[in-house]
């Protein structure tokens, strides 16, 4: 059926990659308000401000705005809830994590030639996150859509011999050697016939390539369970300068880095006439890490006194990956009391492939009122269409790259935020508008929130609290083959941060 390769026990090197799709394609392409709880106070319209860490990750000209050389940490509390409807239930979870997920400082260098035009430079170095992927929930529920549509879809046009062990092979090295020969799409189909989930049409090895599957049609109670955690950040070097007084330029240099673990578990049960398989259990674990590059480019014009614009491009992110998979399947029928346990015991290493991320264009308008406070506006454009997933090992992405030109569009978002002094207290607030990047917006709704904060300067520091609460509604998919039911979700993440700023 195929040749036995050598691997070491308990790994497989695969020969194709894990199934990218456009979900991991947005999951690494988006991004959320972090920084300092100044910037998220006001919902992150901080493009045209400057003068705070946040502002320069945004906007590299923001650095420029500072006077005195400066300082910030962050640390901030998430909560993520999750409303989960699938089938005829509805569940609810919630998610709690604490990170610092700021921490920077920008050194100002004035100039001393009284004569030049050119009033100063700085150079700032800072960390912030841009995602973070703690998050979990349960669905469950009864449907009449089977996980044996996911076994089939994947054998069905496979011969049997390519999917079956080896005469002496356990799971283990079974397992193992059709993945390094055929790739993932094989596992898959022998999980299926080794689970007895799937039922060939004919025994023969070099002919059949059509399946059936075990599990009877009827009603199916389903649960399912997610849980992730991981992160996506960047360290960046900024260099700003103040050109006569009221232009400035900026420019970030990005090194991002990405871990993100996800663990998922289907149980299927069934009563239903003529099936041989009543239970089901499948497991199944992903761990994606990888770095990236990009740069962005901004500048700040002081029109007057009143008005501040700003303009930023950002460029691409260039991200390699890699992926390790896990994967068990366990069975059960009622009738016999048989039962087959499919636990390989194997993980699935991919070969790395590339990732390229839209670029994003940015306006902005900041109105400033005397000392008594401002008002910021930021627009930003991402086409999500040009996302691209790349190989230099001979793996073929044009599917789904064909997918993500088809299915998602170019996204709009809307930031707006207000601060008001009042002797050493500030009172801060926003609203946000993230237009979903899909072009049917019903899977995937858009993104809306609210942020409040109140800030004290104590003199040579400052002390700001922001509170941030954002609602999106979408569905998800279980898995990417089969016709099981998609779950409705409505999240709400609700976000405390704290940040002590200083200048240095």
């Amino acid at each position: 059926m195929k040749n036995l390769i050598l691997t070491l026990m308990g790994v497989a090197s695969m020969v194709n990659s894990y199934g990218q799709d456009l979900t991991d394609a947005l999951r690494y392409s988006t991004g959320t308000t972090e920084g300092t709880a100044r910037f998220k106070s006001m919902s992150g319209a901080f493009g045209a401000l400057g003068g705070d860490m946040s502002a320069v990750s945004m906007n590299p000209a923001g650095s420029a705005i500072f006077n005195l050389s400066h300082g910030s940490l962050t640390l901030s509390s998430l909560k993520v809830s999750n409303d989960v409807a699938y089938g005829s239930n509805t569940q609810a979870l919630k998610d709690n994590s604490f990170d610092m997920n700021q921490i920077g400082a920008a050194f100002v260098f004035n100039n001393r030639n009284t004569e030049s035009t050119w009033n100063k430079f700085v150079v700032s170095l800072f960390y912030e996150q841009l995602q973070n992927y703690d998050n979990q929930f349960s669905a469950a529920g009864t449907t009449q859509n089977s996980i044996g549509s996911y076994f089939t879809d994947y054998a069905n046009g496979l011969r049997l011999d390519e999917i079956t062990a080896l005469p002496g092979e356990n799971i283990s090295q079974a397992y193992s050697g059709i993945g390094s020969e055929f790739g993932s799409s094989y596992q898959q189909a022998y999980l299926g016939y080794e689970s007895f989930i799937l039922e060939p049409a004919d025994d023969t090895d070099n002919e059949n390539t059509a399946y059936a599957s075990n599990i009877a049609a009827g009603d199916f109670y389903q649960k399912y369970s997610y849980a992730s955690t991981g992160y996506n950040g960047k360290f960046s070097a900024n260099l700003g300068f103040q050109y006569d007084k009221n232009i400035y330029f900026g420019i970030n240099l990005n090194s991002h880095f990405l871990n993100y673990e996800r663990s998922t578990l289907f149980y299927e049960d069934n009563t239903n006439t003529g099936s041989t398989i009543n239970e089901v259990h499948f497991k199944n674990t992903l761990l994606t890490t990888g770095e990236g590059f990009s740069l962005q480019l901004g500048s700040i014009v002081k029109v007057n006194d009143f008005i501040r614009l700003g303009l930023t491009y950002d460029s691409p992110t260039w991200m390699r990956l890699r992926e390790e998979t896990t994967q068990y399947l366990y069975t059960f029928e009622d009738a016999t009391s048989l039962e087959a346990e499919v636990d390989p015991a194997v993980i699935n290493v991919f070969p790395e492939y590339h990732l390229r991320t839209p670029a994003q264009i940015t306006g902005s308008a900041a109105f400033i009122i005397g000392d008594t406070g401002l008002i910021s506006i930021d627009y930003s454009r991402k086409d999500y269409s040009t996302t691209e997933f790349r190989s230099n090992s001979g793996g073929n992405f044009s599917q789904q790259n064909s997918v993500i030109s088809n299915t998602l569009k170019a996204a709009n978002t809307v930031r707006i935020g207000g601060e008001l002094r009042h002797k050493k207290f500030s009172y801060r607030g926003g609203y946000k508008m993230e237009q979903s990047p899909y072009k049917d917006t019903a899977a995937y709704g858009d993104l809306k929130g609210f942020s409040l904060g109140l800030g004290y300067d104590f003199g040579g520091s400052r002390l700001d609290l922001a509170y941030e609460n954002s609602k999106r509604k979408m569905d998800h998919r279980f898995f990417n083959a089969g016709n099981l039911d998609t779950a409705r979700i409505n999240t709400t993440n609700s976000n405390v941060s704290l940040t002590l700023s200083m200048s240095l």
